[in-house]
């Protein structure tokens, strides 16, 4: 390090703070609901080579620490004092931008004529264009469907606004005013930090601040991998799906092996399937991007919960993510819901390194994020970002209601809801027996039910996830319940753009987390307990944790004579993966996944959905969820094996 410890931890601590006053001028001076209530937004101070040295820890986006920003100021030539560049395409920006809804500023910050960092904001806005209100459905099959495309340019010139470019903007978004406002927001947000960090280079001087800039990388990156030492070496792998890529029933495998050694993480998703003709890819350009990263980063902050948010976090880990998958896509692929993928690389990512750290990781927690979107005549918003539980771990049941993966959003106020969209809701609460059963119990999921006051509306719900394939359990631990989405109680699958009528009712019951544990191991007082507070049933008391219930007080006589199974181990992944794996193991689904990556990139997606789409012909309609017979399964693993034998003859 260049400075003595003391001044770098307040130039340090000063750093945190102006990239939390940022996040502060942003939402409160922000227009649309999704920023100023769900916050999905956030500020932060990237050096001269366009890596985050400061990033705020209480407020705003968590997960996109490790994002540069150096691609996309390259990109645009010379920059001067007062420029503000703006962006959102994914493929341009370095990845900065990882769908076209999040738009990204960067201003260029100067000192005495020299670069000395630079300020970013983003906010995921109402709309940009594109097929569908609020530009994001699961079934785009190109980016250009998404919206309009922004490479980097300039949206301010040496402190003059390009009137160009906001008519531009203005002209491809169905919300022009909530957008420009939330816009300006972003630019006082980034004029906050010009003059903090003007404040601190006359406090402590220019040199010590770009020194600064660098120790508090290298010191983040020293704590990161000694984190990481703490961990078991060794190479551990774990798969996990995508319930189907919403243009047809085929499931999306996420394959992940994850190396450890002496505190340095190699992550390997060598396994993980073609790129989809629907919006669910990752533009991570090979990088240690943010969305294959995030359960990494939580990790290393759960072991050290002392570490600073910073660029240093990512220094110990490597990736490899064949060019071309769902992990690593290529231009022009769709991208509005790499979150739903996200999600599933956090679970594949949260099972494999919980084979090195079993008492520190957790069982799987909901595994979606489903910004539940409500599209009226002149009105676009987000009503609410639902999530489900956390997943149990060693020593702790999980949160009910909250996800720990990837997102940190918070909830809208019903009354804001209900002022700014034309809904009432009807209830918004937990659902009972929806944790997954355990020593130590999953976190519950949530339903939101309301009612559309007007003719018109049209219902969004990207990301709707784990309908199928349920949340996972460890150690003996039984799944979470599987999503649910209703209109009227009739049961609905992912939905593109679902016109709705006055009086419709709109029902999303969120996953339930995974249990940790034998349901039988966990003290009887805590199932009653749950029982009490209504998050688990007298039924499912008996059935699933071997407690009997009589009246208000547990029957230890009946208890202990229905604790008589042997004991559970290992993971719970519920019946609908055990049914898939049937036919796809391992093994086999690897040599699937290779021969499809010898095929050019254009045919990789095709050929898999007829390979698939044949084998899934030989079984029941609604596998895996409807079970299918031991001739029938014998008839699937034979038409999957000519499928792979014909594309590697």
């Amino acid at each position: 390090m260049k400075l003595d410890p003391v001044t770098l931890e307040i130039i340090g601590n000063k750093f945190t703070a102006l990239a939390e006053e940022m996040c502060l001028t942003l939402q409160r001076t922000s227009r649309s609901l999704y920023v100023k209530e769900t916050a999905d937004f956030c500020c932060a101070l990237a050096s001269p080579d366009g890596g985050f040295f400061a990033y705020p820890r209480g407020i705003g986006v968590s997960g996109f620490v490790g994002l540069d920003v150096a691609t996309a100021a390259a990109a645009v030539g010379p920059l001067e004092p007062g420029d503000v560049i703006i962006t959102n395409d994914p493929f341009t920006s370095g990845g900065l931008a990882t769908h076209l809804t999040d738009i990204q500023l960067i201003a260029p910050y100067f000192h005495d004529g020299e670069l000395i960092g630079y300020g970013w904001a983003f906010i995921h806005c109402s709309d940009i264009g594109g097929r569908v209100p609020s530009s994001l459905s699961p079934t785009n099959d190109e980016i250009f469907q998404e919206g309009l495309q922004i490479p980097p340019v300039k949206l301010v010139r040496a402190g003059v606004p390009d009137e160009s470019v906001e008519r531009l903007l203005a002209a491809n978004t169905r919300t022009p005013e909530a957008n420009r406002g939330d816009l300006q927001a972003m630019i006082a947000a980034l004029r906050t930090g010009r003059a903090g960090l003007a404040a601190v280079i006359a406090r402590h001087g220019a040199g010590d601040v770009l020194a600064a800039q660098d120790d508090v990388v290298e010191y983040t990156a020293a704590k990161a991998r000694a984190a990481l030492a703490t961990l078991a070496d060794g190479r551990f792998r774990f798969v996990d799906y995508l319930d189907d890529d919403a243009v047809s029933p085929i499931p999306v495998r996420i394959s992940v092996t994850a190396t450890l050694t002496a505190g340095d993480l190699h992550l390997d998703f060598t396994g993980t399937d073609p790129q989809v003709a629907a919006a669910f890819n990752i533009a991570s350009l090979g990088r240690p991007h943010a969305w294959i990263t995030t359960r990494v980063l939580a990790l290393i902050c759960t072991l050290d919960p002392t570490i600073d948010l910073n660029a240093g976090l990512v220094r110990p880990i490597s990736v490899h993510t064949p060019e071309g998958s769902v992990v690593n896509a290529v231009r022009p692929a769709a991208v509005g819901v790499r979150h739903a993928t996200a999600s599933r690389v956090n679970d594949a990512l949260g099972g494999a390194l919980g084979l090195a750290a079993p008492e520190v990781l957790p069982a799987a927690s909901s595994g979606l994020v489903v910004p539940v979107v409500v599209a009226e005549q002149d009105n676009v918003q987000v009503l609410e970002p639902m999530v489900g539980g956390t997943g149990a771990r060693y020593g702790a049941d999980g949160v009910d209601g909250r996800d720990s993966g990837i997102s940190n959003l918070s909830n809208n106020p019903v009354e804001t809801v209900e002022t700014e969209i034309g809904v009432e809701i009807l209830r918004y609460g937990l659902i009972p027996d929806s944790g997954g059963a355990g020593r130590w119990r999953g976190g519950c999921g949530l339903e939101l039910s309301f009612r559309v006051l007007d003719d018109g509306a049209r219902l969004l719900a990207r990301g709707l996830e784990r309908q199928c394939f349920r949340p996972w359990g460890v150690r003996g631990g039984g799944p979470g319940a599987p999503a649910r989405l209703s209109v009227n109680g009739v049961a609905v699958a992912k939905v593109d753009v679902l016109p709705l009528r006055r009086g419709d009712v709109v029902t999303l019951r969120t996953s339930g987390a995974g249990g940790y544990g034998d349901p039988f191991e966990r003290d009887p007082a805590a199932v009653l307990r749950d029982v009490r507070r209504g998050v688990v049933s007298a039924e499912a008391a008996a059935g699933e944790y071997g407690v009997v219930l009589d009246g208000d007080r547990v029957d230890v006589g009946a208890t202990g004579r229905a604790r008589t199974r042997s004991a559970r181990t290992g993971f719970g992944f519920g019946p609908e993966r055990t049914a898939w794996e049937a036919v796809f193991d391992l093994a086999t689904a690897d040599e699937l996944v290779r021969a499809l990556f010898t095929l050019p990139a254009r045919e990789r997606y095709r050929r898999r959905a007829e390979i698939v789409g044949a084998v899934l012909a030989e079984l029941p309609q609604g596998f895996p969820r409807v079970p299918a017979g031991a001739d029938e399964l014998d008839r699937a693993r034979d038409v999957l094996r000519a499928g792979i034998d014909a594309v590697t003859a």
